[in-house]
């Protein structure tokens, strides 16, 4: 699945990053519709606002099919038939559409028919894994060129080190849905997804559809030349990409910063739980055993501070210590105790 995506780039800067050549192999930027409804973040969440690429045939009848244009769309899909005066009101989640049943939902088979195909574009997307009982969050993306951070501010006059941004090029579906008594009509998108590659399949069982390459891009978007079935056949697993844990910050939507996106150091070593007793004998045998000394900690257990032995009467041997403990663990009383008796 994808539920959290980051887009870094500011509205020009995706401009330069989507360069490419038309059916006359004339290099091209695509023009943005509506830049000023988007805004960059590290952290977006469905029902905010993303930039999508797509035919500008859609909107302008009389230009070739492979020319493309930017839109900011609503993550979330609202079908043109939802019959609610607001678009909150849609009841069901509409954020990922799984590819082998989206031919058979109406909210996704009436778009994909009509050729309503575009790419969703981000720096990568978020994926939890579940790990004894927690989730940690990865961050995904296409590998990118040495000199290429993610984390670099935007600067409007870099055009070289936009070009090198190699955004992730996710498959998606789109309709537009116009308010029941009037008002500006509403663009929105849904993320196709299928099952996880082999590559990431350890972090989450699905995985967005990607499209790898710009002949991919172009066979998408291009639905007047490419028809339906014959697109659907690039929507499978994509093996070519690259991820990091990232910190536990991103679970908050609200947290918008670049240490969403920057990799951490994971904290392999298992928490492994021991009795109180056994925490005692543990750190006796580490501090008096010399024998011990020189073992390391080829026993795999952690490793507690001498402030669970308490300092006991002068001169006790370490035969007294390990009876004692022993007899503490067998249930019986100890010396002092069976005086009080």
């Amino acid at each position: 699945m994808c539920g959290r995506t980051a887009v870094s780039l500011g509205a020009d800067r995706i401009r330069r990053a989507c360069v490419y050549r038309d059916n006359e192999g004339r290099r091209r930027h695509p023009e943005w519709k509506n830049a000023d409804r988007y805004s960059p973040s590290y952290n977006k969440s469905p029902q905010s606002n993303s930039p999508v690429l797509l035919s500008r045939k859609h909107f302008e009848k009389d230009v070739s099919s492979s020319e493309r244009i930017l839109v900011a769309m609503r993550w979330g899909l609202i079908p043109s038939w939802f019959k609610e005066d607001d678009p909150s009101k849609m009841q069901y989640n509409t954020s990922n559409c799984r590819s082998d049943s989206m031919m058979e939902k109406l909210s996704y088979k009436g778009p994909l028919l009509k050729g309503q195909r575009c790419v969703v574009l981000a720096d990568g997307y978020y994926e939890w894994q579940q790990q004894n009982g927690q989730k940690q969050p990865y961050f995904i993306y296409f590998p990118q060129p040495p000199e290429e951070m993610f984390s670099k501010p935007d600067v409007k006059d870099d055009d070289t080190e936009s070009e090198s941004r190699r955004l992730l090029t996710m498959a998606g579906i789109f309709d537009c849905w116009k308010p029941l008594y009037g008002g500006e009509a509403l663009y929105s998108y849904t993320i196709i997804t299928v099952d996880a590659a082999k590559g990431v399949s350890s972090i989450h069982h699905r995985m967005p559809a990607i499209l790898d390459g710009d002949e991919a891009i172009r066979k998408w978007l291009d639905f007047a030349e490419v028809p339906t079935q014959e697109a659907l056949k690039l929507i499978h697993p994509t093996e070519n990409l690259a991820f990091h844990p990232v910190s536990t910050i991103v679970n908050n939507s609200r947290n918008n910063t670049p240490e969403c996106i920057n990799p951490i150091e994971l904290d392999l070593k298992k928490d492994v739980k021991v009795s109180a007793s056994s925490k005692m004998m543990l750190n006796w045998l580490k501090n008096k055993s010399p024998k011990k000394e020189d073992d390391g900690d080829n026993d795999g257990l952690p490793r507690w501070s001498s402030q669970f032995i308490q300092a006991g009467p002068p001169k006790r041997t370490s035969k007294s210590l390990m009876d004692q403990w022993l007899k503490k663990e067998d249930g019986e009383p100890s010396a002092k105790q069976s005086r009080k008796q």
